[in-house]
């Protein structure tokens, strides 16, 4: 069940490429469309046959490929990467809506998507360091041509300055992975947290670090961070949504999953030290986003501050905050996609996204009102109101991270605070105001931008008003991992291991 989430879109990227040149831009938009549905569909399949209670990994599918170097197929279902595979199905679908249906070299852009979509599923199921390190570095190529063609006028820079980043990001967790195995004197890469547990404290906290550095870029955190606002601001709207949306997941995630998972004791050490990154990451974050003039870079800072409030509640490390971290990671990516998407339709209708020249595109007549009162509604999100999935992230972040890191906690309400003002500062500017020339006879916003737009305010208000919805899959993950916790013998402290290394090569 798991493979069709990683064969199909291959196969559709494949047969898509293939299809003649006399096929419209049009035709080809709608098969993937189609294709893409058909992935949300299975994957909500997957999740109806989900049991709630099992604490082991689920749906588990292992085929021995490379034995010689510990590379074997392994897949498996937790409730970890089951809410943000939904994510990545679901942002799928609304970036392939939300593309323009004449865009040039469809059949290119549409397999990129596709092949993009394999990396992030293939990294959310993999159950084996390397298979995890192939999909995570196959998602590099996609995303990077899909911004030097389909980006603005410095998308090569910003492609160029992705592509290094992410680049040394695969390098740091690669090295993290083959320390792992070398230390711990493993036959193979298959994902095993209780063998490094084993190591020495020092030996967990260099291994710990590579992870935190390579997984640090990807989120990203500062200041790491300055691909990030260069590659959003190029990229088209949506490369963002899926940018934002689903591909930062990928840096949590790894935190989660072979971070905190595999280097319990390290991690433990390391908590206050990353509850401060994280405290730092939120208010920098939110102080970038006044200061910016560019629509596109104030969301992408405002990701880089709240994306800060997944590892808050990470080093917590308490059940509530492990189920919190997954809430935050699935609520950011669907308010920084519709926070993308509407700041698109403006640039789509405008021409700018500067915010000292737009002015009063609230005006019912001969504005954007749809969009301004969506996008009013999408900050309130961001800002944590009351009623949307934003809001009961953020609370149970905070309300969890506070009995272990309180001054850190403060200063990151600080930054959700601020969350305010930055989009506030934003709407007041943009859609606020009178509405002169060239602004006052803007072209009506169709359906293929209302549309994609609209889906996501459901997913936001429907989780806001019942979060059980979107907490319940990752309670007996976090109750597992505790429970794990609970039980570990504390490692031998000591800078080197000393165990004898394993070779992996007859």
């Amino acid at each position: 069940m798991l493979s069709a989430l990683i064969w199909l879109p291959l196969l559709g990227a494949i047969v898509i490429s293939c299809f003649p040149s006399t096929v419209s831009s049009r035709t080809v938009r709608s098969v993937s469309l189609v294709l893409a549905i058909v992935l949300l569909v299975w994957t909500i399949v997957i999740g109806s046959q989900f049991d709630l209670t099992a604490t082991e990994m689920q749906f588990t599918e292992l085929l021995p490929w490379l034995d010689t170097i510990g590379l074997n197929y392994s897949l498996g279902l937790d409730g970890l990467s089951l809410p943000l595979l939904f994510l990545n199905a679901l942002l799928n679908v609304v970036a392939i809506a939300a593309t323009d249906p004449d865009i040039p070299r469809s059949r290119f852009y549409y397999a990129l998507i596709f092949v993009l979509n394999v990396g992030v599923a293939g990294a959310f199921l993999a159950q084996n360091l390397l298979l995890f390190f192939l999909f995570y570095e196959i998602e590099i190529l996609p995303l990077y041509f899909l911004i030097a063609i389909w980006g603005g006028q410095k998308r090569g820079y910003a492609a160029t300055k992705f592509l290094i980043y992410t680049a040394a990001s695969g390098v740091l967790i690669l090295a993290a992975f083959l320390g792992t195995v070398w230390f711990t004197g493993a036959s193979s890469f298959a994902y095993d947290p209780g063998r490094s547990q084993l190591l020495p404290l020092g030996t967990q906290l260099l291994l710990l670090s590579g992870i935190l550095l390579g997984f640090g870029i990807k989120t990203p955190f500062i200041p790491l961070h300055t691909w990030l606002p260069d590659a959003h601001v190029e990229a088209s709207t949506p490369v963002s949504v899926l940018l934002a949306g689903v591909l930062l997941k990928l840096g949590t995630y790894g935190l989660l999953r072979f971070g905190l998972s595999m280097f319990l004791d390290a991690w433990a050490y390391l908590a206050p030290w990353l509850a401060t990154w994280a405290a730092v990451g939120a208010l920098y974050g939110a102080c970038c986003a006044i200061a910016q003039q560019d629509m596109k870079k104030v969301v992408a800072y405002s990701s880089i501050a709240h994306m800060a409030f997944v590892l808050l509640a990470t080093a917590a490390t308490t059940r509530l905050s492990l189920i919190a971290a997954v809430a935050q990671m699935v609520s950011h990516g669907l308010i920084s996609a519709l926070l993308f998407l509407l700041v698109g339709v403006v640039y789509k209708k405008t021409g700018t996204r500067d915010v000292q020249v737009l002015r009063g595109l609230l005006n019912p007549e001969r504005g954007l009102p749809l969009i301004g009162s969506l996008m009013i509604l999408a900050a309130m999100a961001s800002a944590g109101i009351p009623g949307m999935v934003g809001f009961i992230a953020e609370f149970m972040v905070f309300r969890s991270s506070f009995p272990i890191f309180p001054i850190q906690t403060l200063l990151c309400m600080v930054g959700t605070g601020l969350t305010a003002v930055y989009f506030l500062l934003m709407i007041n500017r943009v859609f606020f105001g009178r509405l002169d020339a060239p602004f006052d006879k803007l072209p009506r916003v169709n359906w293929n931008d209302r549309i994609p737009a609209l889906v996501l305010v459901a997913f936001i208000l429907v989780l806001g008003l019942q979060p059980n919805w979107l907490v319940r899959w990752s309670e007996s993950e976090s109750g597992m991992l505790l429970t794990r916790m609970s039980m570990r013998t504390p490692p031998p402290v000591a800078l080197t291991a000393k165990i004898e290394p394993a070779r992996l090569l007859p």
